[in-house]
């Protein structure tokens, strides 16, 4: 009956309304919005974006609010959540009429808040366009998604897009650690606020022990012990504690309740053996998020014992990260074994190729290639000793490999455990 677009044809069928835009994406963002009746006009709607941490602090964020007593829903790489009640995500962020269905389910169920990841693709295309954000957090900023964008430049334009649109009563809350923090507040009307565990903040964290359990937090002079272990978490807990605080939320109450938060699914999931083996399973797929990891890793590895990263890269994606990951992942681990990810419609034998460009000299006596990712995670697990830990990194929560098309059962923690002895 109706088609909306940017270029109305020289002959229309009149039997249909034409409906000429300068922006169709956004047209449709704005017509999923009327269409629901705006439901984010009716619930604290908070963004997360950023290379890194996105997941983690939505779905703590989330996981602290049902603690505080609230109802919340959750939009993220992982799941959906309307409350409790769990549905399949597809995306990172959904497409406009399906972010705007769930927020009205949500509202119509009694959420008082939403927390979802805003990916740089989403905002390009505007699938948030029309969303009335109560509050925007900012994490990093590294190279990704480049077979996407055009080139860094762009990547950080688009993200920045997130925060100009901001309206003044909301607040921005950005990684003062991050270089790119400033930026995204150039033009930003909302409230503008800072965390960091290295910089001057508003909300600034150190942390005191740590260990693969968790960690002892400081946040503002105020120590709490959370179950979440690694400086890259603590970080995120402190962008969660932020927050939650510029929501109006006590301290007090909040500490309390960043004690008795749980990781998240695939993000520093950990299991041991019965020989004292620890395996970790972590989504990392970008140089930074690797190198994060395992820098929190060597920082409780037990004196003696060996770290072995299994670690691959995605086919069909941007192909300059790869030789990076594969030396990433050689100079810091004892022993590192390249492999699939999701190899998609390139032949994984190719991409370890790319992977291998980045092992060099001295490096090599510790670096294996197995194309066969579970025979990489068995071969792993075979070699592992007492105290040993094995970083399965780059899949996390995910439970296919997609190979030629195809996607097939693959679930990372599920073979680990099953190869450990």
């Amino acid at each position: 009956v109706c088609v909306v677009c940017e270029t109305i044809p020289d002959d229309p069928d009149p039997r249909v309304a034409w409906v000429g835009v300068r922006d169709s994406r956004k047209a449709l963002s704005m017509m999923a919005s009327t269409f629901y009746g705006n439901p984010s006009r009716e619930i604290r709607l908070v963004g997360v974006t950023g290379t890194n941490g996105k997941t983690t602090i939505a779905t703590l964020l989330h996981q602290l609010h049902a603690l505080l007593g609230y109802r919340a829903g959750l939009l993220s790489t992982v799941q959906v959540l309307i409350g409790d009640e769990p549905f399949p995500a597809t995306h990172t962020t959904p497409d406009p009429v399906r972010i705007n269905e769930y927020l009205r389910k949500m509202v119509d169920r009694g959420c008082d808040y939403c927390f979802m990841e805003v990916s740089s693709h989403a905002i390009d295309q505007e699938r948030t366009g029309a969303l009335q954000f109560a509050g925007g957090i900012f994490t990093n900023l590294t190279h990704d998604h480049l077979d996407y964008h055009r080139d860094f430049r762009e990547y950080l334009t688009v993200k920045k897009r997130f925060f100009d649109g901001l309206p003044e009563e909301a607040f921005a809350l950005v990684n003062n650690d991050d270089k790119y923090a400033s930026v995204m507040l150039q033009n930003c009307r909302a409230g503008k606020h800072s965390y960091g565990m290295k910089s001057v903040s508003d909300f600034k964290g150190r942390i005191g022990e740590m260990h693969l359990e968790g960690s002892s937090l400081l946040i503002n002079g105020s120590e709490v012990w959370v179950r979440l272990p690694g400086f890259f978490n603590a970080s995120n807990l402190l962008a969660v504690y932020g927050a939650s605080v510029l929501l109006g939320h006590r301290p007090g109450d909040l500490l309390k309740a960043l004690s008795r938060l749980d990781p998240v699914t695939g993000r520093f999931e950990t299991c041991l053996s019965a020989s004292g083996v620890t395996g970790i399973v972590d989504y990392a797929h970008t140089p930074d998020a690797l190198s994060n990891i395992l820098e929190s890793i060597r920082q409780v590895i037990p004196a003696g014992a060996k770290l072995i990263t299994v670690v691959g890269a995605g086919g069909n994606r941007d192909t300059k990260k790869r030789p990076v990951m594969a030396r990433i992942a050689a100079e810091a681990s004892h022993l590192a074994i390249l492999t699939s990810d999701n190899p998609r419609f390139e032949d994984p034998e190719k991409i370890l190729d790319d992977m291998m460009e980045g092992i060099t000299g001295d490096m090599m006596d510790r670096t294996m290639r197995i194309a066969d990712r579970r025979q990489a995670i068995r071969t792993a697990c075979m070699i592992a000793e007492q105290g040993d830990i094995i970083l399965v990194a780059g899949k996390g929560h995910e439970k296919y490999q997609e190979i030629m098309g195809e996607r097939i059962m693959f679930d990372d923690m599920e073979i680990l455990k099953k190869n450990m002895n």
